[in-house]
């Protein structure tokens, strides 16, 4: 299909913003939007998907269905704020963001932590569709059939990351909405885009962060908000400029291991859109984010602060449970029998599946890995789940 759509021109798709700009506007019965300081960075995503994301025909239409959706989100905001200021006026108190190493067990506290219904979180559907469209709410359900039919097209996904409609959403998704997120690096190659995300900040994406939250608690009750995304780690300047009474829980994981199967993860996520997977580009990309990553939380560390707590993954996953009460005493919350009784349930039914990666598969190098990232592990005493770390240490005592 891809291959007779490129010789014939049938099914091809431009994704040019001004017309994506005037489809979004016709449909709202808008005239224009009333921040326009989005358009910079959809500008250069487009290009980026252009020029290097070399997408398939079902990129191309799925990048551009993208784009409209998060444009039509934006002019819904836009109405909404028009018809009741006071939407701005929602206080954000104390948000904690649940950040670190990717896969390492941010996911499974965040489900956990969405069992108390005295906590907020973002669900998949509200930052899909934060508001309902006329007559019945079929968000849920609209929301879960999109995710099904991702799960055809990448039926790896299933054992990586569980997709539910209703599940807690990453705030990636959020901060996508107005096209400054590391969500698009995960899902597409676009090199010139992360450069430009690095250089231009986070600021605004984040101020935006605490606009969609405010949409979210208007047309729910003012709870503490419990948010989670590993790639929060990479915009803490940005946070606590927005958010200055923010609070944080640090996970950490083998960097080994978590390179491995962010690697995967990514080469899943970005194989139903595009017509080449780079390996070794993937394995370089994920690497270079663990290391920011864990540089900053050594960073962070050296200034210690009742604002963040360290969970290590594997004493999280002996012990989910102790870990989640450690969570609401570090916090000076108190967790209900009932949410106790539903964290519980919620354990028993999880699945934890086993997954094996494989890490030349990447171009990864386990001795220059475990050289890179000697001095987290230290740091944190980080438990050493791949036998490389033996080979390593060996060799560090022999230099020694």
């Amino acid at each position: 299909m891809d291959g007779v759509a490129c010789s014939t021109g049938i099914g091809q798709v431009r994704l040019g913003a001004g017309e994506l700009l005037d489809h979004a506007l016709n449909a709202a019965h808008r005239s224009a939007f009333r921040d326009r300081s989005f358009l910079p960075a959809l500008g250069v995503l487009l290009d980026a998907y252009e020029q290097e994301a070399q997408l398939n025909v079902f990129g191309a239409h799925a990048a551009k269905w993208d784009v409209l959706r998060c444009l039509s989100n934006l002019l819904r905001f836009d109405a909404e704020e028009e018809q009741d200021p006071g939407v701005l006026a929602e206080p954000i108190e104390a948000p904690i963001f649940i950040t670190g190493l990717p896969r390492a067990g941010t996911t499974l506290l965040h489900s956990l932590l969405a069992e108390d219904a005295m906590l907020l979180v973002p669900r998949c559907w509200q930052t899909m569709s934060p508001y309902p469209g006329g007559g019945r709410d079929a968000r849920r359900q609209r929301v879960e059939s999109q995710l099904r039919m991702f799960q055809r097209l990448a039926p790896e996904i299933a054992s990586l990351h569980a997709l539910s409609a209703d599940a807690p959403q990453e705030c990636t998704e959020i901060t996508a909405q107005v096209f400054q997120s590391v969500r698009y690096e995960a899902t597409h190659r676009v090199p010139s885009y992360q450069r430009w995300l690095d250089s231009h900040g986070h600021l605004a994406a984040y101020r935006f962060h605490k606009r969609f939250l405010q949409h979210l608690q208007h047309q729910s009750r003012a709870l503490p908000w419990v948010l989670k995304c590993p790639d929060h780690i990479h915009a803490l300047k940005a946070i606590d400029a927005v958010y200055p009474d923010a609070r944080f829980v640090f996970f950490h994981r083998d960097p080994l291991h978590v390179i491995a199967s962010a690697s995967k993860l990514t080469e899943v996520l970005r194989r139903p859109f595009t017509r080449k997977i780079d390996k070794g580009e993937i394995g370089r990309q994920v690497t270079a984010r663990v290391r920011e990553a864990a540089e900053v939380m050594i960073s962070r560390s050296r200034a210690t602060s009742e604002r963040i707590l360290h969970i290590h993954y594997l004493s999280f996953s002996r012990n989910p449970l102790g870990t989640v009460e450690q969570f609401y005493s570090h916090f000076g919350m108190q967790i209900s029998e009932a949410t106790r009784g539903r964290i519980a349930a919620h354990l028993v039914s999880a699945r934890t599946p086993k997954n094996r990666y494989d890490m030349n598969e990447f171009g990864l190098e386990p001795s220059e890995l475990c050289r890179q990232f000697m001095p987290y592990v230290e740091q944190f005493g980080v438990a050493r789940e791949l036998a490389a770390w033996n080979t390593a240490s060996a060799h560090a005592s022999l230099a020694a």
